[in-house]
């Protein structure tokens, strides 16, 4: 008899508030790169203000961290969710460039509240098994990938991005309300009164476990997997739109992909549970960066059934390698979740900031196609290293 994997009631928690919250957002954020366009951004703008929008989260992440050794990390949490709807609310009226990028910026604070406090909430919890529980917690993304991009197609076509950014205010109040009320009791006891000082000293414990050669290894191919994902976030609906795909094609394929992966996933969060966090970093690497080495390869022949597969492959892949990251962090800085929390936020923006910013300088010299393969192949060869270390 089919059964779901054990799912712990504050992992259920942060995952419905991770769903709720990303459900809002990627209403308009697959066809956000088709909005920037239609507004005469070039490919550099684009990518720019991608970068504008993670590289804050990065920033920000240690700030967030000290923050909720004063604050229950729930509320700040929840300040993050309002951040987005703010962000929404912003996309309706504002149009200076200034405030629009300015807008970006607090987005990407918001992100960095959110994640860094759902991740504390986490890891300061006794977990059965952490990468099962950030397996959970990283699918989120993935099933509000089924519907959202669907609905807000049909709020864009009716009432144009207008329409859609104010449906996104709402999910997000709602999401704001149900974090609070459901995650504010079970994290209060991680506040503490450190001060500054300390949190500096407890930084500087974590980084050097990360440098630590049998955890840098790790860290590296986490990162960049994270930058390839970076650059597919930024880019990879132009470069469906470049193979002549419409924008109903693309929401179709979305939609249905989605769909596919959650039983994948499912699947995936099993496994993860029963691997080292190390083993599901270097496997999730050697999946990633073959399936990406595929899409550059078979670039002059690819249709939409070899594509719809090729990601399937790189979702397991990233999912894998998220879970392992975190479960690694959680599992060796138990002493230190907010602190690890930040660090596991860190990883994720930076990379993606890193991936959009490059991405938008070397398309045009090296093309899509070349990319990939050259991705693929280093995060391939560095994920056989991990494999080979680890054995």
């Amino acid at each position: 008899m089919f059964t779901l994997p054990k799912i712990e009631k504050i992992t259920q928690d942060a995952t419905i508030s991770h769903f709720f919250l990303m459900f809002g957002y990627k209403m308009f954020s697959l066809y956000f790169p088709l909005f920037l366009v239609a507004k005469n951004f070039s490919i550099y703008q684009v990518g720019y203000t991608t970068f504008l929008i993670y590289l804050p989260i990065a920033l920000f992440a240690p700030v967030a961290g000290f923050l909720n050794h004063k604050i229950n990390p729930a509320v700040l949490a929840s300040v993050g969710i309002s951040g987005y709807g703010i962000y929404s609310l912003g996309m309706i009226f504002i149009q200076n460039h200034f405030i629009f990028y300015l807008l970006q910026i607090i987005l990407g604070i918001s992100a960095a509240l959110f994640f860094v406090s759902s991740r504390a909430i986490l890891m300061g919890s006794k977990l059965e098994s952490p990468d099962r529980a950030f397996g959970w917690f990283y699918s989120a993304p993935t099933y509000a990938d089924a519907l959202a991009p669907a609905i807000g197609a049909l709020f864009i076509w009716r009432f144009n991005f207008v329409g859609v950014f104010a449906l996104s205010v709402v999910i997000q109040i709602f999401t704001a309300v149900f974090c609070f009320s459901r995650l504010r009791k079970q994290s209060n006891q991680l506040t503490d009164s450190i001060k500054i000082k300390n949190s500096l000293e407890n930084y500087s414990k974590v980084l050097n476990f990360l440098k630590a050669k049998n955890i840098s290894l790790f860290v590296l191919i986490s990162f960049l997997i994270l930058v390839l994902a970076g650059f597919n976030n930024a880019f990879f609906v132009l470069f469906l739109k470049n193979l002549g795909w419409s924008q109903n094609k693309i929401l179709f394929f979305s939609s249905l992909l989605s769909l596919v992966f959650l039983p994948i996933s499912i699947w995936v969060i099993r496994q993860v549970s029963k691997f080292k966090s190390e083993i599901n970093i270097a496997r999730g690497g050697q999946i990633a960066g073959s399936f990406l080495i595929l899409l550059g390869g078979l670039a002059s022949i690819l249709n939409f059934y070899l594509i719809f597969f090729i990601l399937l492959g790189q979702y397991i892949g990233n999912l894998t390698a998220g879970s392992g990251r975190s479960g690694l962090l959680t599992t060796k800085l138990r002493d230190f979740p907010e602190e690890s929390a930040a660090v596991d936020t860190i990883f994720s923006p930076l990379a993606t900031a890193t991936g959009a910013l490059i991405g938008g300088l070397i398309i045009l010299p090296l093309g899509y196609p070349l990319i990939f393969v050259l991705g693929g192949l280093i995060i391939l060869i560095t994920g056989t290293y991990g494999r080979l270390v680890k054995k």
